[in-house]
């Protein structure tokens, strides 16, 4: 009997239609490239492997590139304007106020941007802890030990905690020890990944 739902933030409390997880990919990749002096497109190759690794693009700069400025590093990816385009939907408020278990959030972001977020999508009161990369000592889903921090604190155990997120590693990683996991696949991308999927997070009761 799932006790209680964990959520990512980005791309998962709001659609992806908005692009702004992309553009702050975009930034993130920008930021790497003039710290390690090399072309936009090399970074973004070095990036793409190093979070294979790691989870996180910071943890790559951090274990690997001697990088040490956390603090301008989020200032730079989280601009104050950057959900500017964001909006509230009104319903989605109501379904997860409806849902029958509590709700947390599980986030690779840092708390001032998850704040501005749920801000934007007057979630604020939504969400018993929010579980930030900072928190998490900067380390990253699909850490074992990230989740299990998580789930320590909520006082919950994996097979009673279902976690949603949009990225299939981090789903998968949380189904490896032993939690039950959803992806978030707003528009159909990954067909073939063998664990449970919805399109929109409505389909979540399907799942309680």
């Amino acid at each position: 009997m799932i006790q209680y739902l964990l959520f990512d933030l980005d791309n998962t409390l709001y659609s992806a239609r908005f692009g702004l997880e992309e553009r702050v990919a975009q930034r993130m990749i920008r930021y790497a490239a003039h710290y390690l002096h090399l072309s936009v497109e090399e970074t973004a190759a070095q990036r793409k492997d190093g979070e294979t690794r790691y989870g996180t693009t910071l943890e790559w700069l951090m274990y690997e590139k001697g990088f040490t400025d956390i603090e301008e590093y989020y200032r730079a990816i989280h601009p104050a304007d950057e959900a500017d385009t964001l909006t509230a939907d009104p319903e989605l408020q109501k379904f997860l106020e409806a849902l029958p278990c509590p709700k947390a959030i599980l986030t690779n972001s840092n708390r001032e941007h998850v704040d501005l977020i749920l801000s934007k999508l007057k979630l604020e009161n939504i969400f018993t802890h929010i579980f930030d990369i900072r928190w998490n000592n900067f380390q990253g889903k699909p850490r074992p030990e990230v989740f299990q921090r998580a789930l320590d604190t909520l006082g919950t155990r994996p097979e009673t905690t279902l976690f949603i997120d949009d990225y299939p590693r981090y789903v998968s990683g949380y189904i490896a020890i032993g939690g039950k996991g959803i992806l978030l696949d707003e528009f159909d991308l990954h067909q073939n990944y063998p664990h449970p999927r919805i399109r929109k997070l409505e389909e979540l009761v399907d799942f309680l």
